[in-house]
């Protein structure tokens, strides 16, 4: 189909929304450290100090959690590519399993399905084969790639010539 020295017509890559940062993180675990140490501190003053080992661990646990959710969703991406001879679709999930689909572009067709309620499908279709594509993506984001990815297939199939011959 295609060879590496194809030329790279469209590329885009879809990674999960990570709206919270290194500070955000700290916000986060510094307001659940408070949190945990004004309930202990509450029940060693009612003299439940068994309380304060459950107390600790359930921090521990939420914030554990939290940091492995993060670094697993770092992992996860999707990479379109469309070059001449195809239209490659690499995605690593989070847990690192790597998955790659090749398309002829020709016949792909891309169609965004809307769902009430719920974030769209972006979807590829191929001789009866539904491939979704931008999981990890939002609304916004998704109706971007469309537009952007269904202009460069539209550009791939119906080229412009221009010959100076031709001009007038």
């Amino acid at each position: 189909m295609s060879s590496r020295t194809d030329p790279v017509l469209f590329e885009a890559i879809c990674t999960p929304a990570r709206s919270l940062g290194r500070r955000g993180m700290l916000a986060v675990c510094l307001a659940l450290g408070a949190a945990s140490a004004l309930t202990s501190g509450l029940f060693l003053w009612l003299g439940a100090w068994p309380i304060l080992g459950f107390s600790g661990g359930e921090a521990m646990l939420v914030l554990g959690l939290l940091a492995l959710h993060r670094r697993w969703s770092a992992r996860a991406m999707e990479v379109l590519v469309l070059t001449e001879g195809a239209l490659t679709i690499s995605r690593t999930d989070a847990s690192g399993r790597r998955e790659e689909l090749v398309l002829d572009p020709y016949w792909t067709r891309l169609r965004l399905e809307e769902r009430p309620g719920r974030v769209s499908l972006l979807v590829l279709r191929r001789r009866g084969q539904a491939i979704e594509i931008g999981r990890l993506l939002g609304e916004a984001q998704k109706r971007d790639l469309a537009e952007a990815l269904e202009g460069a297939l539209r550009r791939w199939r119906e080229p412009v010539f221009d010959n100076p011959q031709l001009r007038g």
